[in-house]
Parts: C-alpha cells; structure tokens; sequence
C-alpha cells in the first residue's frame, strides 16, 4: 500500500473576504505588504481588520477530530512552510501515491489543464503530482469558507481520481506517513501567526520549517511615508 500525504492550509480555517482570494506571487510583498494596505484601507473606511478577521472555532478542535479518522504515529514526519507548493517536493520525496488536502483551494490549476505545463506553484501544485503520476489519487476536504465548487474543475476531474468529500464523510483509520502544513501567506493575515504556531504545536509532533518567514506585524505608528508605501502596493 502506498505511503500518504496529509497537506493542511492554513486559510483552511479562516473566513476572508472574497476580493482577497485572487491568484498571487507568493513573495514579500504579498505574504506581508499587502496586508499592512488591507489594514489601512479599511482604517479609513473606520474598520479594523484585526478585529473582523480570526480562525474559526473548529481550528481548536481540529487534531481531536481529525484522528478519529486519520492515524498519525510519534514517526509520522511533519514539514512546515509558509507555500503550499511544497505539498509536492514532500509527496515525491516520501514516494506518497495518494493525498489528503485540507484547504480553501483545490490548487489543481486555475487556467485549466494547460496550468499544469506551468511552473510549480502554490496554485498547481496537486494537479501536477497527478499529472507527473506521482501520485494516483487525491482526496480534497473544502474548507467551510471555500469560494470554489468541484464543478469548477471538471476538466481535472475527467482525467484524474479526485475526490472532493466532507470531513464528516471521510472514512476511518487512514494511516498517514507524512504531514505538511503551511501558511499560505497572501491569503492568511499575518496577526494571526502566533496561532498558526499554536496550532501546530498541538499536534504535539516534531517538525521540520522548510520556508517559512517571520512577519513582522505591528500597526501602532506607521508613520506617513510607509503608509502611502503600502497604498501604493499592488
């Protein structure tokens, strides 16, 4: 039986707002930059997004649910990273056949089967390990605050064994070889990185940061020039 993958994204458990769930260059500017401009636009429409936007209550229940259907063991290798093309360096790695996704993205390719004839990327990164025959089967669990239907990936669906399913509807004693977590940057706000970490650690498992900056996030005295700075950012 082949090895498997457990790939969990962070923006998994958290709601935000549909204007923010573009495509994005994962680079400084978009894992940090961007969500200073968030921060300022809103202040001026008088809202506060540290306020607005937080994990999901379910996030705290998370690993208590999960083993009820997955087995994870004290070996089980766990690799953590702010991208989530690393999903398939990991699953080539560990020789995985199959994967398990958590996410608010299917990340099989957004421009069709030719997405996959592109560079790998936090956006294509599934459709490729299925398209490369590195792995034969992917399950992916849609995060409550999903924006996308599986319908949107027929042409993927066709050609490969996917399956989109509730986590409720998974079934049991699904025997995990590896596990690989990320921040997702672009779309997860940096003040929630300390519970990122909170999370992780209460899987209570070693672990292994592949590529996962530090943000630093402090609002208090932006003073004027860095926040045109950040307006200016696109």
């Amino acid at each position: 039986m082949g090895k498997i993958l457990l790939s969990i994204d962070w923006d998994y458990f958290i709601p935000i707002n549909k204007e923010w769930c573009s495509s994005y260059i994962e680079n400084k500017k978009n894992i940090i930059s961007l969500w200073y401009k968030r921060y300022i636009e809103n202040k001026i429409k008088g809202k506060n997004i540290e306020h607005l936007i937080d994990v999901s209550p379910e996030t705290y229940l998370f690993w208590n649910k999960l083993k009820k259907y997955f087995k994870i063991h004290n070996s089980t290798k766990v690799y953590i990273s702010d991208s989530h093309k690393f999903s398939y360096i990991i699953a080539k790695k560990h020789n995985c056949s199959e994967v398990f996704s958590f996410d608010a993205h299917s990340d099989l390719g957004y421009s069709g089967i030719n997405s996959l004839d592109f560079k790998l990327n936090c956006s294509n990164w599934l459709g490729k390990l299925l398209k490369d025959n590195y792995v034969k089967k992917a399950t992916i669990i849609y995060s409550p605050y999903t924006y996308e239907n599986k319908e949107d990936f027929k042409e993927f669906n066709k050609k490969f064994n996917i399956n989109y399913i509730k986590f409720q509807n998974l079934p049991k004693n699904i025997d995990i070889s590896v596990i690989h977590i990320c921040r997702s940057g672009a779309w997860t706000p940096p003040w929630l990185d300390f519970k990122f970490y909170k999370f992780i650690n209460e899987l209570n498992l070693k672990y292994k940061i592949i590529n996962c900056p530090n943000r630093k996030w402090n609002t208090k005295n932006i003073d004027l020039a860095s926040q045109i700075n950040y307006l200016l950012c696109s």
